[in-house]
């Protein structure tokens, strides 16, 4: 109950951020979903359009936001060139919780909220709509990709495999 109270001041945060900058989206819930492809499944919606949002650990110890397509794979070492550290890696769930209040798998794309920096992989920009997990396994929202990038404010390079 605890976590979940966490994922919906996550949420209730995005809310607050995409209303703000006046940005149309919508919101639906619906069964808990732990991979890209669930989340696709129970949207109805084609895997490309969804927003992994992955929290990654640099060899300096900080943490950054890499934002990539469903459908594509993370290049650690591309990406860990564009920001300028010699290595990447996945923070441990433990690490994802305490920067973000949210369990791996329901992070959203808004790392400015947790105060992270924020990379977006050009690939999430071939979809003229995208879909995210919002805090919480249970509840996605829907919207532009160009509004994403307005909300993000993520630094926009290629990444991806």
């Amino acid at each position: 109950m605890w976590v979940r109270s966490l994922g919906l001041t996550e949420f209730k945060s995005v809310k607050k951020l995409l209303d703000q900058n006046e940005i149309a989206y919508a919101v639906s819930e619906h069964a808990p979903v732990y991979t890209s492809e669930e989340a696709a499944k129970v949207r109805g919606v084609e895997l490309k359009t969804g927003v992994k949002a992955l929290v990654l650990k640099t060899d300096r110890g900080s943490l950054v936001v890499g934002l990539i397509a469903a459908n594509r794979r993370i290049d650690l070492k591309k990406l860990a060139k564009a920001i300028g550290v010699r290595k990447l890696q996945l923070a441990s769930a433990a690490e994802v919780f305490r920067a973000t209040g949210c369990e791996v798998g329901s992070v959203h794309p808004f790392g400015n909220l947790f105060g992270l920096p924020t990379y977006l992989d050009s690939s999430v920009l071939e979809n003229e709509m995208v879909n995210f997990n919002a805090g919480l396994h249970t509840v996605s929202i829907q919207m532009r990709a160009k509004d994403l990038v307005k909300a993000a404010k993520p630094i926009v390079t290629d990444f991806s495999e």
